[in-house]
């Protein structure tokens, strides 16, 4: 019985762990891991000039990210109105 719950549980956190690791807050994650390692290695870090350039670009990046989500849903709805107005005598399902 522990062993079909303990396969159940992992089953249903790989989606999740697919979604968080696609997100937006899993791609920071990911930089600052990438950037932390960079910096240990013993190079000169980046300019303050150089980071809020970086940061400007992950912000930049980000909000590119959310209109062309928004833009996709945009266009679904646009597409689900078309139909709608090509055939206005369909008929209706009736309960």
């Amino acid at each position: 019985m522990w062993v079909l719950a303990v396969i159940l549980i992992v089953a249903l956190l790989i989606p999740v762990a697919a979604i968080l690791l696609d997100s937006p807050l899993g791609r920071s994650v990911a930089r600052r891991l990438d950037g932390g390692a960079g910096a240990v290695g013993g190079a000169a870090g980046p300019t303050p000039e150089l980071r809020d350039l970086q940061r400007k670009v992950e912000v930049l990046e980000t909000e590119i990210e959310d209109l062309t989500r928004s833009l996709a849903g945009m266009r679904d709805e646009v597409q689900f109105m078309q139909r709608l107005l090509e055939d206005p005598h369909r008929k209706k399902p009736t309960s």
